[in-house]
């Protein structure tokens, strides 16, 4: 496996003083974030497949081992502070359970049976992405956990650092970031981690774009629970329509903190008429407030 190999560029990095180590760990990392550009037509077919999947209600639902399955927990658990994706529709197959999230666990992604059991658990099904990450693409859990999704018929796309990876073969969409070895020989934490969550930063964000939950570089559908948040809010609404700040201010309040009716309620939209307009286009702000404007006109 290409991520366990020695890279002899790296062979005296202990010995090298600190500015050259932290100069050599840096390239190193810039190396694993070119590698993710080859990759973007998996990536992007991956996401027109999920996005399918998650208008009809499916779930995202995250797969993996030791470092990968924090990587993939720190994606998917920000979801729903920055998109307002619905926390239920979020769920992590993790080897070792959550405890292995703060204490490695290392002999738990041997462990085929827990991942086809925590499958079965959530009760994965057609409409449904499982996202299995590993650097090897040889983990048995992560493998098992694609393999039990694949059988019910979910979408599933595979992650991984080292090329013809079982991980790949076992996966719809395999995507590869072929990465090479690490500065650290197997301390996949390094490039290879790096470019995990760069791919799922990838995925993620784009799958809410193309859900409507992002409008013009900002998300409207954020949930404002916080001093600092409301007054993001207010100035999302601002920019939008244009509104002076208490006006926005008083939108959100009419609105329940909801950015999107907010601001087509600041556009002079009764809440019934914003709410079935955003209805009629699936959440869509910028269909909502096309429309609204062709009607103003």
């Amino acid at each position: 496996m290409a991520t366990e190999d020695i890279d002899p560029r790296f062979s005296d990095l202990d010995s090298w003083n600190t500015a050259e180590a932290l100069r050599a760990l840096y390239q190193s990392q810039v190396e694993g974030l070119a590698a993710v550009g080859s990759a973007l037509p998996a990536i992007s077919a991956a996401v027109d497949a999920a996005v399918r999947r998650l208008r009809a209600g499916g779930r995202l639902v995250y797969a993996g081992a030791g470092t990968s399955a924090r990587i993939a927990v720190q994606d998917g658990a920000e979801l729903a502070p920055t998109f307002n994706w619905p926390r239920e529709r979020v769920a992590f197959v993790i080897a070792g359970g959550e405890a292995a999230l703060l204490q490695a666990s290392e002999g738990a992604e041997d462990k085929r049976d827990d991942a086809t059991a925590r499958i079965a658990e959530l009760g994965v099904a057609a409409n449904d992405i499982v996202i299995g990450l590993a650097a090897s693409g040889e983990t048995p859990f992560t493998i098992a956990a694609l393999e039990a999704a694949r059988a019910q018929g979910a979408l599933t796309i595979g992650v991984a650092n080292t090329p013809n990876a079982s991980l790949l073969k076992a996966s719809d969409h395999p995507i590869l970031i072929d990465t090479g070895a690490e500065a650290i020989a197997g301390s996949t934490r390094l490039k290879a981690g790096t470019t995990q969550k760069v791919v799922l930063n990838l995925i993620s964000t784009q799958l809410m774009v193309s859900l409507g939950r992002v409008y013009r570089g900002l998300m409207v559908d954020m949930r404002p629970t916080n001093a600092k948040l409301r007054r993001r809010a207010a100035r999302m609404v601002s920019t939008i329509t244009g509104a002076g700040e208490t006006e926005a201010a008083q939108a959100l309040a009419t609105a329940d903190g909801d950015i999107k009716l907010a601001a087509l309620l600041a556009r002079g939209l009764q809440r019934g008429a914003a709410e079935a307009l955003l209805a009629k286009h699936d959440g869509s702000l910028r269909a909502a407030l096309d429309e609204g404007a062709r009607s103003a006109s």
